[in-house]
């Protein structure tokens, strides 16, 4: 396997508006765009230039192929990115009713969406720069526009007038509502997904703690519980106690008293709180071997191999992972590191039947229906749940995740952090121990 190289990039400010949201948002709005000027023109026969606005119509249109084509579904877009698109809905929108009429057309009141969209998804200070610009468009267009040939006959005709404010009423509040609909669906599914990780990450830290104490116990009741069983096995031959055994076998009895009386401060024994990048893939690899499944680990890179911070995100991320590789591998999963220049990465392929192409731009989404052809049932009934956890909690110890297909067949899942962000805090280990 090709060892990944490309660089780490930290993370930009994001919105919660997804390319998914964005895109299908468009359509409704393309669809209506397209709708009220072909009735404009051909049903109520005024007289603009609609061809030009079917060029602004399949402008966005193409836009929209574009995002859906370049940029995965559930990706969440950065705050600039999020409000530039939103920029340019604002900007279509007025070139349409500069070409038809300005503010007096009743559509003008779709101004709103875009705004209403920034309001619930931007940061404050991109939503109000959003509201800024839209101001100034409606500023523009109250001042200058085409005029709408036909309309002041429309607005003497009353009826025909109320029932062409209607319907921009209608078309507007609509789209605001599936808009609120959607976006509140989805905040809905991410709050349930994001405590089910948070959830995931107790559990997981709650085993590391019982483990690192079973590990602690085992390790300071060996020696005092050797001595209670060597006393022991010789009176058991029929000698005699005498004072100095009696009183051996009862110290040794107060210390391991003792030591169970210090289980609570066991968990900030900095031994137990770190360990080495082979350490960390051998524990999320082990449960996964077995004889119809060769799982190979290759770990390479400058100087001596990383020593990190135990962080549950971090083993159950990785761990799930290397399940999901081994749950849909034919016969071989790889695990490969790399670290070089205060960087670490971590990839891990299998040799399996890979992504399909529409859960691949997809993963991310918290309840996402799998594709995936495997030997076992889906993780969590194929809703995608335990990668929406894994990737969010690696991305909490500030990985960046990056899924793929390998060119010679199978999925790859990479991972990239800066090894600061995973080394031991000595000074706050040294603190935390002198407090317990």
């Amino acid at each position: 396997m090709t060892t990944l190289t490309a660089p780490f990039f930290a993370n930009a400010p994001t919105s919660s508006l997804r390319v998914d949201t964005l895109t299908r948002l468009r359509w409704l709005a393309v669809a209506g765009q397209l709708a009220a000027t072909l009735i404009a023109r051909f049903a109520l026969g005024f007289d603009f230039p609609w061809a030009i606005c079917l060029a602004l119509i399949a402008a966005s249109a193409a836009l929209n192929l574009v995002l859906r084509r370049r940029m995965p579904l559930s990706l969440r877009l950065p705050a600039a990115t999020a409000t530039a698109l939103l920029a340019y809905d604002l900007t279509q929108l007025a070139g349409l009713l500069f070409l038809a009429g300005g503010l007096q057309n009743p559509f003008s009141l779709l101004f709103v969406a875009p705004v209403a969209v920034s309001a619930a998804t931007l940061p404050p200070r991109h939503s109000v720069g959003l509201f800024l610009y839209m101001a100034a468009l409606a500023a523009l267009l109250s001042v200058s526009s085409l005029p709408l040939p036909g309309f002041d006959v429309l607005a003497e005709r009353s009826a025909l007038r109320l029932a062409a404010d209607w319907l921009a009423l209608a078309i507007g509040a609509g789209f605001i509502g599936v808009y609120a609909g959607r976006v509140a669906h989805e905040a809905r599914q991410l709050s349930d997904a994001l405590a089910a990780a948070d959830l995931a990450l107790e559990r997981q830290s709650h085993l590391h703690h019982l483990d690192g104490i079973a590990a602690a116990v085992a390790h300071e009741l060996g020696t005092p519980l050797g001595t209670i069983r060597l006393v022991t096995r010789e009176w058991l031959k029929g000698e005699t106690p005498a004072p100095d055994d009696l009183r051996l076998v009862s110290d040794e009895a107060d210390r391991c008293r003792g030591i169970l009386r210090k289980l609570s401060s066991l968990r900030a024994d900095p031994i137990l709180q770190t360990l080495s990048l082979g350490q960390l893939v051998e524990e999320a690899v082990a449960p996964h071997r077995g004889p119809d499944l060769d799982i190979e680990v290759d770990l390479a890179g400058d100087g001596p191999e990383p020593v990190l911070r135990r962080n549950p995100g971090l083993d159950y991320g990785l761990g799930n992972l290397i399940e999901n590789a081994a749950d849909f591998a034919d016969a071989r999963v790889r695990v490969e590191g790399r670290w070089r220049a205060g960087r670490l990465i971590l990839v891990v392929a299998d040799d399996g039947p890979g992504f399909p192409a529409d859960v691949l731009r997809q993963i991310g989404d918290p309840y996402l229906r799998s594709a995936r052809e495997g030997r076992r049932i889906k993780d969590e009934g194929g809703l995608g749940l335990g990668l929406f956890i894994a990737k969010t909690l690696l991305e909490r110890t500030g990985a960046s995740l990056r899924f793929s297909n390998a060119p010679q067949g199978g999925a790859m899942a990479r991972m990239e952090w800066r090894i600061a962000d995973l080394e031991p805090d000595s000074e706050g280990e040294e603190a935390e121990t002198s407090t317990n």
